[in-house]
């Protein structure tokens, strides 16, 4: 449970990233919502794996390098990011409030994918999170 409430406060940094900087690419910078979203993600995906990697599963880095390690978080945040992208365009498709605020598609977004992305991240990035580092980086 301790891992999951730590993914859970990543996922909160994430979304602060994610949803602060969408708002401001569409409502300051007049970028096109479904652009800025991707932007967004890269920039959030960054934050929680930075946070993940020293707190949620610190007991499993070093597995891999710490750039192999950002790749592999990136391409295991893919399933994830492909509903969480998916939610947040028809959302932004369907309504004139989230075309307003892109922020609460984000929020719509992360929601859905939060468990799919988890998983990734206990099984596939930190491999099992509790085995021994073998190639520290």
């Amino acid at each position: 449970m301790r891992k999951v409430g730590l993914f859970f406060i990543g996922g909160l940094i994430g979304f602060v990233v994610d949803a602060g900087l969408v708002q401001a690419l569409v409502s300051f910078a007049h970028m096109d919502p479904y652009l800025a979203r991707l932007v967004s993600f890269t920039c959030a995906a960054s934050a929680t794996w930075i946070w993940n990697r020293h707190t949620t599963f610190a007991d499993a880095r070093g597995l891999h390098r710490w750039h192999v390690e950002w790749a592999r978080w990136m391409a295991a945040m893919t399933g994830g990011a492909l509903l969480n992208y998916g939610v947040y365009a028809l959302a932004v498709y369907e309504t004139a409030v989230v075309r307003a605020w892109p922020a609460l598609g984000v929020a719509l977004g992360s929601v859905v994918a939060a468990v799919v992305n988890y998983s990734s991240a206990r099984h596939w990035v930190f491999g099992g999170a509790g085995k021994s580092p073998k190639n520290i980086a």
